[in-house]
């Protein structure tokens, strides 16, 4: 009886305890040899690599098909990245931080201008969010924060399986990590926090009004397209939503999206489809910026 194939030998068991470690610490070393990785996240499964390996982020964005103009989150281990990465972070963000991460809820903040990373075209912001899966947490506390995106090629359903990416992806991933079967369900909500207060771009798993009662008497603002995807999406209850439509994490992504995370092509919003250009497009102090998709 045949072997598994060379492509089914690149999928790591995490379903079991006995496996999860020796399969993280596999995939760990991909990721440090500058290769590209297919893990779980607790919303879709997500494709991603070091967040400074320039070569390795443009592998991440070739596999999907994807150009720079859609730059990938970034998912970290713990909030004590997030000041090696961003700068002016908003007491506000802390709070939400400690509040929802690990979770669905995917920040842009300002990006340190130090860094040697190259995401695309950010305009100068990272979307970052902690996500709440084991397996992804554990990968991420091997080798940092890691550019994830869906792992999915562009225009295709979102996987939900290890297996359903290897099918898109293939020889473009040098590891799957195997967590089983993710539920798909609603994607990251995405904050613009680059400003005194924290504006809505998309919302997702946590309502604005779980979000106001956190943040107390810090104005918490719809953009525009967010507010028209949510006035239209009250009318709209007959279908599920997705962490994305067509590229689905969401990220993360994220992503999210997994980010999830995970984002890009069309939001589903309550079962209503909105153009993912409609919440790209974001205020700054310079203007009018493009969002790294979650």
């Amino acid at each position: 009886m045949p072997g598994p194939s060379p492509l089914q030998e690149r999928l790591l068991d995490c379903t079991d305890e006995e496996t999860t470690q020796a399969s993280v610490q596999r995939a760990a070393d991909v990721v440090r040899e500058g290769r590209v990785v297919v893990l779980p996240t607790d919303t879709v499964y997500g494709v991603g690599a070091d967040a400074f390996d320039v070569v390795a982020v443009a592998m991440v964005l070739a596999a999907k098909h994807r150009g720079r103009e859609m730059p990938p989150p970034v998912l970290v281990p713990n909030p004590r990245t997030v000041d090696g990465l961003a700068t002016g972070v908003p007491m506000y963000a802390r709070i939400l931080m400690r509040q929802f991460w690990p979770g669905p809820l995917t920040l842009v903040l300002q990006a340190q201008p130090s860094l040697q990373w190259d995401l695309g075209e950010t305009n100068g912001t990272v979307a970052l969010r902690m996500p709440e899966d084991d397996v992804a947490l554990a990968l991420l506390a091997e080798v940092g924060p890691m550019a994830v995106t869906s792992a999915n090629v562009t225009g295709q359903p979102a996987a939900t399986t290890a297996q359903e990416a290897m099918e898109q992806l293939g020889g473009a991933v040098s590891a799957y990590l195997d967590g089983g079967a993710r539920t798909g369900g609603e994607p990251s909500t995405i904050l613009d926090c680059t400003g005194a207060e924290p504006v809505v771009l998309r919302l997702g798993a946590l309502s604005g009004e779980r979000l106001r009662e956190v943040l107390g008497a810090t104005p918490l603002h719809d953009s525009p397209a967010a507010a028209e995807a949510a006035a239209a999406a009250g009318a709209v209850t007959d279908a599920p939503a997705s962490e994305e439509a067509g590229d689905a994490p969401t990220d993360e992504e994220a992503g999210d999206e997994p980010g999830s995370a995970l984002l890009l092509g069309s939001v589903t919003a309550s079962g209503l489809t909105v153009p993912a250009e409609a919440v790209r497009l974001v205020r700054s102090p310079s203007g009018p910026q493009q969002v790294p998709t979650p």
